[in-house]
Order: structure tokens, then sequence, then C-alpha cells
């Protein structure tokens, strides 16, 4: 007879080292299961199998640990009961409605057969609402700490509430209450590994989600699509101003920018290291790492948040690049976060090192009123406010949009949920219409008004919130020195591909005379002098 343990295991209790050596040690027939029901069993237990689920998955508030980290304080654990333990990592398949069914086949693939878990040799001990899905499929339950399952409640803390508390608890190792609560094998793991700090930052930051992304709204088939395209764009505007030897690279997204900077000759003694923040991103750089598709093998990857702290050592790196991400920093999180987000970067640069940061940028006179024309033929003008339950349907959708149509859509939807305050007028000279608006709000909708396939994510992003001499004032107030090399432009591709014929920007005031479109990107060099 077995026992079944499923849970995501990021920190073991006393009380449930307590409660399984009281069923493994008494017998089966006094043990009563979720509905008070005594079990009736004649046999005794033989093994404790921990299904680790989640185990995929790490360095976010909802699964803070490594699956190797769990396994290390469980081998522990179950070292201390009188039966064997075994350890199985079930990875997160999302939400599926047989996911327990999933777990007792993959603990059957993962032990060749020999644990063939069933409702006829094996009981489950389960005090959260996951118990139901291994109702559905026959097994009784052992509840563990679970008092009432109509309310949910349970007779002692439950380890994630323990989680919480070490997140908000200085010197937790040294909390009576919770030196109480937590089984020394979690205990002395979490203390050795020093774990504490790791989930306290994870804890405090609120940018990214509980599951370790920015945004839940992006279609990360698109996004990487649309970063391997341009990863080659990127590298040349960037690679000139790299140095040798300790290369970072922050949002790396897939490792495009690294695995193309492997093959560069004068970086072929450097080490690169690729922060991602993004779990599904963070994946895919492993895998491409595991798929030996890095030409340089000292490649290393970690899945961390580079605004709530260091993500490298103090004066240790030759060169940090970053791309289309200071703007996202400003845009999830807040002026603060990319201001710390600034300072963490100039420290963590050795001397003599650099910062290449490549990015949207606003327009000079941002704040200028002026007015915009928009094409009006190239689709529908008079539908723009529909709702949609997919993302697929809006996109659909949106690309049926004429230019104008498309723009009002745009000034309902951008930043809406930030409070942001889009405002236009619409005034008619020598008998055309145009849209009277602040320069830096046409800048916003010019850079985003194809951005269909991603649009709830993209109406969050704002592109324009310092100029360049505002980035410089800024970096240079943390200390950087701004090379002469920096420099803000246009991109002649969105210019030709996405503005003629679709947008003109003219003068408000006076003659309407046409205004060249504003720059679209800066690359801007903050060395550390």
């Amino acid at each position: 007879m077995y026992i079944l343990f499923p849970g995501r295991h990021h920190l073991l209790t006393q009380f449930q080292f307590d409660y399984l050596n009281s069923i493994i040690s008494k017998p089966l027939a006094d043990t009563r299961d979720l509905n008070g029901a005594p079990a009736h069993l004649t046999e005794k237990i033989d093994a404790v199998v921990f299904a680790v689920t989640s185990s995929n998955h790490s360095n976010t508030r909802r699964n803070p640990l490594p699956f190797y980290i769990r396994a290390l304080a469980l081998e522990e654990f179950g070292k201390q009961l009188s039966v064997p333990g075994f350890i199985y990592g079930i990875d997160d398949i999302g939400n599926v409605k047989e996911f327990a069914s999933y777990t007792i086949k993959r603990i059957k693939h993962d032990s060749e057969g020999q644990f063939d878990l069933n409702p006829d040799n094996t009981l489950v001990i389960c005090s959260t609402p996951v118990l139901e899905m291994y109702e559905r499929s026959g097994f009784r339950i052992l509840p563990a700490e679970l008092a009432d399952r109509k309310v949910w409640s349970h007779h002692t803390q439950l380890p994630w509430d323990l989680v919480e508390k070490i997140s908000s608890t200085d010197s937790w190792e040294n909390d009576p209450f919770l030196r109480s609560l937590i089984h020394s094998s979690s205990y002395d793991v979490w203390k050795k590994y020093r774990l504490g700090p790791k989930i306290q930052v994870l804890f405090r930051d609120k940018m990214i989600s509980d599951d370790g992304d920015i945004t839940t709204t992006r279609d990360y088939n698109t996004y990487v699509r649309q970063m391997d395209e341009i990863a080659g764009l990127k590298f040349r505007e960037t690679a000139p101003h790299v140095r040798a030897g300790r290369i970072g690279d922050i949002g790396c997204a897939v490792g495009s920018w690294i695995k193309l900077a492997c093959e560069d000759e004068r970086f072929r003694e450097s080490d690169f290291y690729g922060i991602e923040v993004a779990r599904h991103l963070f994946d895919l750089c492993q895998q491409r790492k595991h798929n030996g598709e890095f030409k340089n093998p000292f490649v290393f990857f970690s899945q961390r948040n580079a605004v709530t702290g260091l993500v490298f050592d103090r004066n240790s790196m030759n060169t940090i690049h970053t791309s289309s991400l200071t703007h996202e920093i400003e845009s999830y999180g807040s002026r603060n976060d990319l201001l710390s987000f600034i300072k963490n970067r100039f420290d963590e640069l050795a001397s003599g090192g650099v910062w290449v940061n490549r990015d949207v940028v606003g327009p000079e006179n941002k704040e200028q009123l002026i007015l915009m024309k928009l094409n009006d033929t190239d689709g529908r003008n008079d539908d723009f406010d529909k709702k949609f339950k997919t993302r697929e349907d809006l996109a659909t959708y949106l690309r049926g949009l004429s230019t104008l149509g498309r723009f009002k859509r745009f000034a309902q939807d951008f930043r809406k949920k930030e409070g942001y305050n889009f405002t236009y007028e619409t005034v008619t000279e020598n008998g055309t219409n145009y849209f009277k608006l602040r320069l830096r709000d046409a800048c916003e909708f010019m850079s985003r008004k194809d951005y269909v396939d991603n649009w709830e994510s993209e109406m969050h992003e704002t592109f324009c919130f310092w100029d360049f001499e505002e980035w410089k004032t800024n970096l240079q107030a943390a200390g950087f020195t701004i090379a002469s090399n920096s420099s803000a432009y246009t991109n002649d591709w969105i210019v030709t591909n996405r503005l003629i014929g679709k947008v003109e920007l003219l003068n408000a005031a006076g003659s309407l005379e046409k205004i060249p479109y504003p720059v679209t990107n800066m690359i801007m060099i903050a060395a550390k002098e």
C-alpha cells in the first residue's frame, strides 16, 4: 500500500511529518479519510511517493524554489520516516481537469512501472481543492490539515502560509513561530541556501505576475518570432559599442542577441550572461542552449528580475546590453522602478564598463500641439469600439480598420487601466479634417498602430515618456558618462512601411507646414568612467 503526497512542496512542516508518521506507524484500519470513515485496510504502508508539481517552474512568487532544492528537503524528510520515500517531478501543463490522471501516469512512466498507483493500492494526502481531482478518479483522501472542506478551513498553518510569512519576516530563521512549525529538513535547506532573502525579493516585486511574466496578454509565439526577425538589426546597431569580457544581456528574450554575439570573433574569449524574467522565454533560452545553438560554450542563463536588485556582482561587468526593455519597466512598473534599474546597472559595471541601451524614445518638444491627418480609405471607420473575447478575434477585427479607425480605437484603449488621459479634438482646416493632439500622443499611436497581434499588451506600454535629452539627464544623475556616439534616430523602415501614406503630421500653428516624422529609437552608450 502506498501514500501519494502531491504538492508544490516548497516547504515542509512538522505537522506534515507527524501526520505521515502516525499513518505509517499505526494500523491502517484506524486511519480515517476525508469523510471521517475508517480505511478498513489490513495492509501496511510500503512507501510514500512525493509528487512535486510545477517542478519545471522556479524563481516566481508562485514557484520560488527550483525542483532540486525542493527535492533536497524532501529526501531528508523521507529519510526520517520509517518507510522509503520516492520523489518525482511533475511539470506544469496548465489548468487541465485531468491533472491527477497526468500525475499518476507521469509517476508510472518515470518510475519505469515501479509505481502503478490506483485507488486499490494508494491513499492520497491532500488538504486543498486539488483533492477533488483525485476523488473523481476514485482515490480515498486523507485530509491532513483540512478541517472543513465546505469553507476550506484548516487545523493549522499550511506550508504556503509559512512561505508567505517568511516573505515578510527579517531574520526568519530566528522567529520562534516559524521555527516551531517548519520541519527540520526544510529549515536546514532554507538556511543553508539562504532562501529567505530570495523569497522576500520575489514577493516584494509587484511588477511581475505570480507565474513570472510581465504581462499575461502577450502572444509569445508572435513575440518570439518578432524578436528573432529583428535580432540581426539589433546586433548590428549595438555590436560596435560592446566591450569584450563579461557581457550581460538583460531581457534577453530567447537569446538571439547572445547567439549572434557568440559568432563574433571579437568576443570569442568572453563570457555571456543572459537574464530573462519571463518564464516562457527563459525556458526557450535553456532549450536553445541544450540544442547547442550557441557557438561559445560559456553562455549562462538566469531567470531574475533586474528591477528589484542586482543580477550581476557589483563592479563585475564589462558590457551590459538591453534592447526594447527599459520602456517596459516604465510601462508595467513605475518611474521609481526605472530609476532603480538605471542605478543597478551602474553598480554592476566594472570601471570602464559600458551599458548599451537600445530602445524607443520620445520626440523633442513632445508636449507641442500638432495636427495629424490619417488615411480613412484603407479600411473601416465606423465600428472601432467593438469588444472581443479572444486575442485572435480582436486582431482580425483591428486589421480591417482604417488608419483613422484604428486611431480611435487606440485613443480608447491606450493605458486606460493606468488612468492615462489621451485627449484629442477634431478640427477642419481648408476643408480637410485633422486630429489635434500632443506630438507625444501622436508618436505613441504611430509606434503601436500596427501591433494588432498583441494589441491588449501593447496598450499598457508607453514609448514616449522621456525624450533623448531627458534620458541623458537621468543617466548622468546615476553617475554615467554619455558617449558622444549615442544618438536618437528615425527608423526608416517604420517610415517607409508604416507611416507614409497612412499618417501626416503638420504644424498646428500658422501655415499647416508638414512636420518630419520624429525620432523613434535611440542607442544610448552609457559608460562608467
